[in-house]
């Protein structure tokens, strides 16, 4: 189902992907071609877009936009039969790669599970980057299709840069999901392309009604909706931080950057010296690129605002994206596809437990500093499979709503609620600041120990390691970050510290 993401600024539509909202994106795999968008000099160039003369504006660049076409995979699926009232072990409500992940996994134990996804074998548009040793560590490496030796931050105009010997990958969307939907099928899942709309809960097992009509049993229901949050409740004022971005997978004429290198973030502003102000505005929330060079001439680019509230309008972030590409001299004859993202991070937790047992963005696991999740919630996957198996296939047959607050319990643990904790103390800092004070965090933060700024990345340290890693980074920050740090910290830090107590008790 459609979800409507409101920030105050702007209303947003999610398309939600049927289980993992990152992105909102409009993709195709077809170009435009006999096209150019020039940013070379400062005067206007006119070029002929779909509908006529453009300019070299946002506009312009919407223009060189193709048609959404949405690509489906040629798979005949197992569909599950109503007519003979089964009663499945497990419901996966949504078909992105955590939903799959835990469907694949938890069948592979003998368990009958049925996926219900309105588009089971729609591809995902999203554009996921992750960094190569995490999909090492889960046997994924084959669901990369271009890996970089490793990353660069552009700190500044004054050519303070980072280079992050870290390698990192673009996931391969139509792979990962032929593969995982592939091993379902080898294990027996059945699918049913609907809505759910209505989950009743009885003592020992959920009716999830469709909007076609059909009812399916499940003895466990998984919400994997992403961040329409479909069936998981939450029961406190959710007033998140937004992370918003606009990307475009383009062919130009050339760029700047290492073929070599991804450039994960590039904080210079010098593009937006002849616009005070947007300048000015860029100076109180910044936004930064991040890219991915394939080949001198084919390269993703996205312009990001980090973290927000509310979010920044999303024609502001492509207006500030045109500004760069002109001053970096790129020129974009065409594009493959845009993606328009929008990233609730923070916020709180759903309410612990519940009946429905949730994975993804619907069980707050986007990382409240970055808004990273696919490679946490694919690491997930197998802890909610596991517990799902254990507790089902124990001797007590625990009801409902014990079983699930045992799933939970295993999903969300003390040492990962207090790693949130952390992590939402970091946002609540990048929040108030500027540009200057954000080059300074971050000029600090990858001068750190690669354990530490790895470990915070792929939320790997846990709350005795993120105090050293805050005293780490404190100690390389300069005096005026320090400053900063301790002015605007004082009261994140308090709620937190107010907030680590109260889930002790």
């Amino acid at each position: 189902m459609d979800t409507l993401l409101k920030t105050p600024n702007k209303l947003e539509f999610f398309n939600p992907l049927h289980g993992f909202s990152e992105k909102v994106s409009n993709s195709s795999s077809s170009k435009l071609q006999n096209q150019e968008l020039r940013f070379g000099s400062k005067r206007s160039h006119m070029r002929w877009g779909r509908s006529g003369c453009v300019k070299a504006s946002s506009s312009a660049l919407l223009e060189l936009v193709p048609e959404t076409k949405k690509e489906s995979l040629d798979f005949e699926l197992p569909l599950y039969d109503p007519s003979k009232g089964l009663v499945v072990d497990l419901a996966v409500v949504g078909g992105g790669p955590a939903g799959l992940a835990v469907a694949q996994q938890v069948s592979e134990a003998g368990l009958s599970v049925c996926a219900i996804d309105p588009s089971p074998k729609l591809i995902w548009p999203n554009n996921y980057g992750v960094w190569v040793d995490e999909f090492e560590a889960m046997d994924l490496l084959d669901c990369l299709d271009t890996t970089w030796s490793g990353a660069v931050v552009f700190v500044d105009d004054q050519s303070k840069k980072k280079d992050l010997d870290r390698p990192y990958g673009r996931v391969n969307r139509k792979q990962l999901k032929s593969k995982m939907l592939q091993k379902c099928i080898t294990n027996g899942v059945k699918f049913h392309q609907a809505k759910v709309i209505k989950v009743i809960h009885e003592e020992f097992k959920s009716l999830l009604i469709c909007n076609d009509g059909v009812t399916v049993q499940a003895s466990v229901v998984l919400d994997a909706t992403g961040f329409s949050r479909c069936l998981v409740q939450y029961d406190k004022p959710y007033n998140p931080g937004y992370q918003v971005a606009y990307g475009i997978l383009a062919e130009v004429e050339e760029h700047p950057f290492d073929v070599d290198k991804m450039v994960f973030m590039d904080w210079r502003d010098s593009h937006l010296n002849n616009n005070v102000e947007l300048k000015e505005r860029n100076s109180r929330i910044p936004t930064f690129l991040y890219a991915m060079p394939f080949s001198s001439d084919r390269i993703f680019l996205e312009e990001t605002s980090l973290v927000a509230r509310p979010g920044l309008p999303m024609e502001d972030i492509q207006e500030r994206m045109v500004a760069r590409l002109r001053h970096l001299g790129i020129k974009v004859k065409s594009i493959e596809e845009d993606e328009r993202c929008v990233i609730p991070m923070g916020g709180p937790l759903p309410v612990l437990p519940q009946r429905v047992v949730g994975i993804g963005g619907t069980a707050g696991m986007v990382h409240p500093s970055t808004g990273y999740m696919v490679a946490r919630t694919l690491a997930a996957a197998p802890i909610v499979a596991n517990a799902i198996v254990r507790y089902l296939g124990s001797d007590e047959g625990l009801p409902g709503n014990d079983l699930s607050a045992e799933v939970w319990k295993d999903l969300w643990p003390i040492q990962r609620r207090r790693q949130r904790e952390f992590f939402c103390f970091g946002m609540d800092i990048l929040l108030k600041l500027d540009l200057p004070g954000t080059r300074r965090f971050f000029d600090a933060f990858f001068d750190l120990e690669p354990h530490y700024w790895h470990g915070f990345l792929s939320s790997r340290l846990f709350l005795p390691e993120l105090i050293v890693f805050g005293l780490s980074l404190f100690s390389h920050a300069s005096n005026m970050s320090r400053i900063e740090i301790m002015a605007k910290g004082t009261v994140p830090l308090a709620n937190m510290i107010k907030n680590l107590i109260k889930d002790s008790n």
